[in-house]
């Protein structure tokens, strides 16, 4: 039996996660409500959360999976890519317990982990079979990933600036709403038109993407139509966001579309935080129809930052007795 402990801690959710022989048995998170009087992640801020939170998500991790820190078999952690002080926080607490327990140390990378988030095994959901394709989305990042084995993974595109989230989160605070932005532009994008407004899809060579020339077309007509119209935005919120929505999404499944024709693969699947968007899921579950392929795509509560995405990449690793030293580092920006 082989039982592993993994914390996330990349950005601003302190999270914590009990693996036993590849099934989670407990999956914590505390998230930092501080940020959003601030319209987005204050680092110095994140990290005093995670210090403040760290121990309590951990003792409850624990205590949900029912055992305790001595039947753990190795520690997990996020090494990178993220926020230094918050990857800091995490890699010390760990590594503080792996060297007191005298226990393996397993470090992960957080984009690997979204990835490997389809393998979390759950009741009535199939996990796909290697090779498979995986469209990674998060906030930070954009990628196309070509998995041949946990320990294989090609990115065979990805965004050349900015990532989709991003283009949800900077879309957002352009139209004046909170932070976080993507699901507000999600919750208004229901009622309103996806085709009334009609946005450019970048023309980027092969596999990757590009988000930042979308962005500042939406700037532009926004400015173009609220001079005409001072209150354009209030008056078409619900349009704009399903245009802008349906756009973003066309980009992402266009270039994905590409991948599948030029791989053969015909097992994807789709990860990171704007997983967890609606319009996203139907639509790759469509092309996935259309392409004659099976798609998977992990639960909502796997989609965003969590810790049991960690602890099922640990668990492979530790199969693999892929461990690291004390002496490794965490890293701000790192590839795979």
């Amino acid at each position: 039996m082989i039982t592993i402990i993994a914390i996330e801690s990349s950005c601003d959710e302190t999270a914590a996660s009990v693996c036993r022989d590849g099934i989670i048995r407990s999956n914590i998170i505390a998230t930092q409500a501080i940020h959003e009087k601030y319209g987005g992640v204050v680092p110095e801020l994140a990290s005093r959360a995670h210090m403040q939170n760290i121990v309590m998500v951990v003792d409850r991790a624990l205590q949900e999976a029912d055992t305790n820190i001595e039947e753990v078999d190795a520690f997990a952690f996020t090494q990178a890519p993220g926020l230094m002080g918050a990857l800091l926080v995490g890699a010390s607490f760990v590594k503080s317990l792996a060297l007191s327990k005298q226990k393996p140390l397993i470090a992960v990378h957080h984009m690997q982990a979204h990835v490997m988030a389809n393998l979390i095994p759950e009741e009535g959901k199939k996990i796909p079979d290697f090779p498979f394709l995986c469209l990674t989305v998060s906030g930070g990042h954009t990628q196309i990933v070509l998995c041949k084995s946990s320990a294989q993974m090609e990115v065979i595109g990805e965004t050349l600036d900015d990532a989709a989230g991003e283009a949800f989160d900077k879309t957002a605070k352009i139209l004046g709403l909170p932070y976080p932005g993507g699901p507000l532009i999600e919750k208004y994008g229901k009622t309103g038109n996806a085709g009334m407004y009609s946005f450019p899809e970048p023309q980027i060579p092969g596999l990757d993407f590009s988000f930042s020339g979308l962005k500042t077309a939406i700037l532009y007509f926004l400015q173009k139509n609220t001079a005409a119209e001072p209150d354009f935005i209030n008056n078409h919120l619900a349009d704009i966001c399903a245009s802008v929505q349906q756009r973003i999404v066309s980009i992402l499944l266009n270039k994905f579309k590409k991948a599948i024709t030029q791989t053969g693969v015909r097992q994807i699947c789709l990860a990171g935080g704007v997983s967890a968007n609606i319009v996203l899921r139907e639509a790759f579950t469509d092309l996935g129809k259309r392409m004659h392929c099976e798609s998977f795509i992990p639960s909502f509560t796997y989609c965003t930052d969590n810790a049991a995405m960690i602890a099922i990449t640990a668990y492979y690793k530790f199969q693999q007795k892929d461990f690291c030293g004390l002496d490794i580092t965490p890293q701000a920006r790192a590839g795979w």
